[in-house]
Order: structure tokens, then sequence, then C-alpha cells
């Protein structure tokens, strides 16, 4: 086979693809730039005008059949990353954002494009509905690395998975209307588009209930295959809806996302991984095929003026639509003008693009291509934009997450429910991180906020947001579990203050070999997760607040206060220093004014105290176990 031959053949364009794909992604990593960015120079470089190793027309239609389907499972994954409990606080901004933010895009985006480039008022619309969208493949990881305050971040999120399902479906309208020969009313084709999204709505819903249904049933699907069937259903889902109703398809894999999303299964967990990185390859494969299906020639060709657009677009209409969209909202100023700030679009604008330029070319008209090359030079634009100037605008506007703030927890039993809400009633954030359902909906009603998932798995150290935290503990029952766990962080987050809970100090696993992994020993001494877990269960658990007395404490002695108890009902939980508290660790030395938090099973209260006074110690104050309790909601979420 000819060179020519063996680029231009399609098993070959898809491979290189998505090697290139996921090599540009792990380059940006490593170089901290937004991945998209190199994905978009890389699909240039290896297309037509490069290298020529990648041709998309070798595709033929299957590209368009490809990409809806990577969009499908991209817009799937972000709708399950969508949380109902997150959204309350921001939905009416949510909603303003998406429907008067999104109809001011459009209509500046319009205007910007008749005047300026002077095209046909046809044309300038559709630009409009082809740039309304944001994107989660670029919104996402980009407030990852930015680290901004949840507030915005939430915001941000929501808007790109959720205005992709309407822009695409409001372009799509706009296509049809734009090249039918009859023209219909407004209110005909609004009705398309209320009805498409509509449709696809309760298509997605009802899938996403279906499934959630047999996922409750572990036989009903076999056991290792959910990923896979799941998929399978939300591809069909994809097709059948538009084949329903065109261009309903993203709605409904989206809403079937939130639907799967917001309910713990026990297939959840697995299936959130399996997508994740699922998504990871289909978004470099989609923007190395689609970077590399646009002539360089007729972006040049837009010339200077194309420019004005994209920079009318990011600070005027961007700004604008943000006013519009966030007017009378919880929002402040400085969240709002973040908000503007940033507006990167991504994979569905460049999609739909594409889509665009094959339907005039299909129907022998032109502007097809120069809205699809207008469209790339915005996502090119926007993307570089946003990645060099969010950080210093964040810091700017004072919506860093600020660094050593709050806990993360790996386990929310009710002991580490426990020990989370002392840290949250000194005003502290806490993050707990368990794979058990159950645990986490106790959390979640114990208003503590929870990561559903594996506490060893990096992306979930993310979600955690691991590199602001002033350290975490480990509080699972499973010793070989928090002692991985420790030595994962020390991985990810350098320098980072470790606390692990052993229940026996034994050959396998000892206290040393904790030491050696940078973590101190969790309450100053072994103790037994799951019996204390039985004991909140049965309202057995008191706290108790004893001050060391000032004239006997050594303060360069670290030795634990439980030293020489015989007992196995007081844990030391927490250490209250300069009015902030602190985790009980085995290498904490106590100093004049600590107060220590005391954890005392109810049968041993009574010695427990004696033991304690006669070493000295007084008691400054006591919550029963009827207030002290692990269900009850005391602190906003």
């Amino acid at each position: 086979m000819t060179p020519d031959g063996l680029s231009q053949n399609p098993g070959m364009t898809i491979s290189l693809a998505l090697a290139l794909g996921m090599a540009a992604q792990t380059l940006a990593h490593h170089l901290r730039v937004p991945g998209i960015v190199l994905l978009l120079a890389a699909g240039v470089a290896c297309g037509p005008d490069g290298l020529g190793l990648i041709h998309p027309a070798a595709l033929g239609p299957a590209l368009g059949i490809l990409t809806g389907f990577a969009v499908a499972v991209i817009l799937f994954e972000g709708g399950m990353n969508l949380k109902f409990r997150r959204l309350r606080r921001a939905q009416r901004s949510v909603r303003q954002l998406i429907l008067l933010g999104g109809a001011v895009t459009v209509a500046g985006a319009a205007a910007a494009t008749h005047f300026i480039l002077e095209w046909p008022w046809k044309s300038a619309i559709l630009f409009g509905t082809l740039v309304m969208v944001t994107g989660p493949t670029v919104i996402n990881p980009l407030l990852k690395r930015l680290k901004v305050k949840r507030s915005v971040a939430v915001v941000l999120e929501a808007e790109g998975v959720l205005i992709d399902a309407l822009g695409a479906v409001v372009a799509a309208v706009a296509l049809e209307a734009a090249l039918s020969p009859a023209h219909g009313s407004p209110l005909v084709w609004g009705w398309h588009v209320v009805s498409r999204l509509g449709f696809g709505a309760l298509a997605g819903g009802a899938t996403g209930l279906a499934l959630m249904f047999l996922y409750r049933f572990r036989r009903m699907i076999p056991e290792g295959t959910e990923n896979v069937f799941t998929l399978s259903i939300v591809l069909a889902l994809f097709q059948g809806s538009n084949l329903v109703l065109a261009e309903s398809g993203i709605a409904a894999v989206t809403m079937a996302g939130i639907v799967i999303g917001n309910f713990s299964t026990y297939v959840l967990q697995d299936l959130v991984e399996f997508k994740e990185e699922l998504t990871v390859l289909l978004i470099g494969m989609l923007f190395v095929l689609l970077a590399a299906d646009v002539r360089m020639a007729q972006v040049a060709d837009l010339g200077w003026p194309a420019l004005g657009v994209v920079l009318v677009l990011m600070f005027l209409v961007r700004p604008a639509a943000v006013l519009a969209g966030t007017g009378m909202t919880e929002l402040k100023w400085k969240e709002r003008a973040f908000i503007a700030w940033i507006g990167p679009r991504g994979i569905v604008a460049a999609a739909v693009a594409s889509f665009f330029a094959a339907a005039f070319a299909e129907r022998g008209l032109s502007g097809g291509y120069e809205l699809r090359a207008l469209v790339f030079l915005v996502i090119a634009v926007t993307v570089v934009f946003a990645g060099l100037t969010g950080g210093p605008m964040a810091g700017l506007l004072g919506l860093r997450r600020p660094s050593q703030a709050g806990w993360v927890i790996l386990g929310a039993g009710s002991l580490a429910r426990a020990v989370a809400k002392l840290f949250k009633q000194s005003g502290q954030e806490v993050v707990l991180i368990d794979s058990n359902a159950d645990h986490c909906k106790a959390a979640e009603q114990d208003c503590t906020r929870v990561i559903y998932g594996n506490g060893l798995q990096s992306r979930n150290l993310l979600r955690a947001e691991i590199d602001t935290r002033r350290g975490v503990l480990a509080l699972t029952a499973n010793d070989e579990v928090n002692y991985l766990f420790v030595q994962k962080v020390k991985q990810e987050a350098k320098g980072i203050p470790l606390f692990a809970a052993l229940k026996t100090d034994t050959a396998s696993l000892t206290v040393k070999m904790l030491h050696q992994a940078g973590a101190q020993l969790l309450f100053g001494a072994t103790a037994d997760v799951e019996t204390w877990q039985r004991r909140f269960k049965n309202e057995q658990v008191y706290l108790d607040i004893w001050q060391p007395d000032p004239d006997t404490i050594d303060e360069t002695n670290g030795d634990s206060p439980l030293a020489g108890y015989n007992g196995n009902g007081l844990l030391a939980a927490a250490v209250r220093r300069n009015e902030r508290l602190i985790p009980f660790g085995d290498g904490t030395q106590l100093k004049k004014g600590d107060q220590v938090y005391f954890l005392v099973f109810e049968p041993e209260q009574k010695p427990a105290g004696e033991f304690l006074e006669k070493a000295g110690w007084q008691r400054i104050g006591q919550a029963d176990r009827e207030a002290f309790t692990t269900t009850t909601c005391a602190l906003e979420p």
C-alpha cells in the first residue's frame, strides 16, 4: 500500500486520531496547559494541511456517526456529574444563564458577524446558535486546574452540560429553518425546539429510571458487564431518540446521565470511572479528527475581521449574557465577573459546526465551510485565553480556593462522621470519601459533603481538592486500605499532614510502617473503627472535653494521654489549640492551653474520667449521647 493509501485508510485515520489524542492530553497534563490546545494543534499538524497522516474525509458518512456517538457518551458522563444537591443553591443562576444568557449570546454573536464580516443574517444567526454552547469538555478540566470556589465552579459546570443539550437542539432547528424552502413562523420553530427538548428529557428520564430499576437486582445484569450494558443502552437511546425527533438524542442522553448520577447504586462507582476514561479517549479522538478536517486556508480567508468577531464575542457578548443571566441571583459581582471572563467553546460546538458544513455541502450551498472555520477560530482563541488568563483573574477577584482549607477523611461511617462533625462545628470544611452507598447517604443527611467512590483513585482525590487541604484522615475499618490511602495521598499532595487509624499493631502492618509512610497514628493509639461504629449506632458515645493541668504538663513529652489506660472506650479525637481544632495523632505534643476532645464509650465513662483526673486532667465540657449524634443536621451544608 502506498503512503497516500495508508494515510487515507479509515482504520489508520481512527487509530492515529486515538493515539494522538491521548498523547496530546498526556503532554498537556505535564505542561499544565489546556488539553484542547494541543489536541487542535495535533489535528492540524497531522491533518491534510500538515503531515497528511490523518484524513477525516476517508471516513465518509462514518465521521458523522462516530462524532454523534462520541458526543452522546461525553454528555452522558457530564450529566452523571451534575448533582441535585450542588445545584439547589445555584439553580436560579443556572436556569437564567442558560435561557436568558443563551438568547443574548445568539443575538449578540449574530449581530457581530453580520456587521463585522457582513454575512447575511441567515448565516449570522446560524453562527450565533453554534457559539451559544460552552462545554464540559473544556470547562471541567479548566476549573480543576484553576481551583476556584465551589459557588462559581458549580454554575460553570452546570452551564457547560445543560447548555450543550439546549444549544445543539437550537442549532439543529435553526439549520432546518435556514434550509427549509417553506418559511414557518417563529412559534412553529420554537415549538420544534421545545418538543425535541421535552421528548429527549422524557425519553432520557425514562431510560435512566429503567436502568436504575435493573441495577437494583444484582443478578439481573451479569456481573462485569454493567458498564458495557449501560454504554450500549446510551448509544441506542441517542440514536433512537434522534430517529423519532431529530437532534433530541443529546437531550435524552444528558437527562439519562443526570438521573443515574443522582442515585447511588452498586454499579455507579465503576460506571463513573468507566465513562470518565472513555470520555477522555473520545474527546482526544474527536478534536484531532475535527481539527484535521478544517482547512487552514479557510480560516485565513476569513481575515482579521473574524478575529474582531471573536473578541466582540468574548468581551462584549459574553459579559452581556452573564449580566442578563445572573441578575437578581445569589451570585456576587466578583463571581459574575469571573463567569463572564470564562467562556471557552468545546466539542459540541465543533461537532455541530462540522455537521453544518456537511449539510451545506450536500445541498450545494456555499458558506458552510466558512461557518465551521469561524467556529474553530472561536474555540481555539477562547480556550487559549481562558487557560492563560483564568488563573490570574481568579486570583485578582479573590475566587481561588484557599490553601490548607479543611480536611479530607477516607470513610463515611459513623465514627468518621462524628470526627467530621467536630471539625465542621469548629468552622472547618470536611470532605468524606467512601465507596459504601449507605455511608454516603448518611453523610449527606448529616449535611457533610461526601464523594462516592474509591479513595485510592486519583480522580476522587482531585474531586476532593486534596492539594488545597490542611490534611487527611484515613478512618475506615480496613487497616490496609488506610495505609494505602496515606501512601496515595503522599504521592498526590506533597507535604500534607497524614493521619491513619489502625486496629492493631501487628507484624503485617505496624505503627512503625505508618510512620515510615509519613503518617501519624490517629487518636494516638490503636482503635477498632468497626467497634466504635456500632457504639455510635447504638447511641452509646459521649463527647468529653478535657484540659491538662498547665502545672504538670510536659510540653516536650509526646506520650499519648491514653498511655496507661487499660480500657478500650476512650479515644482522643481532636485537640483545640489557639482556637483551631486539629486531629490528635501519636506525634501530637500537648501544650499549655490545649483542650482535648475525647470520645467516651458510655459503660466506661466513669473509669475513663477517673483515669484522666488522676493523670492531672480537668473536664471543661461534655455532650451526652443525644446531643452528640451523627444523624442530626445541625449545620448548613
